[in-house]
């Protein structure tokens, strides 16, 4: 696998919330990543894809919920969100997508 094809994998879609949004005012942006995704591998893979320079990475993984369908009891899958900091005068739109 080419080393762009893996960083593709390490950035599955970017969050976007009204949270999400507020952070980007801080020079932070939100994406869901694997649940076996490290802090350096997500780092580099933002860095190469979008030509920024990134100072800090913190990840969070989010259980998936208990839910009903059709009186059916299921879970959801459990997600990793990863907030990106990126240096001061760089920037990424995520509503512009790759």
């Amino acid at each position: 696998m080419s080393a762009a094809a893996h960083h593709y994998d390490t950035i599955l879609s970017p969050v976007i919330t009204e949270k999400s949004t507020l952070l980007s005012e801080e020079n932070k942006v939100v994406f869901f990543v694997p649940l076996s995704a490290n802090k350096a591998e997500i780092a580099d893979a933002v860095e190469k894809l979008f030509k920024v320079k990134v100072t800090a990475v913190n990840t969070t993984k989010v259980h998936g919920k208990s839910k009903r369908f059709r009186g059916v009891p299921g879970r959801r899958n459990d997600q990793k969100k990863a907030v990106v900091t990126l240096e001061e005068g760089h920037s990424i739109d995520v509503t512009t997508g790759l």
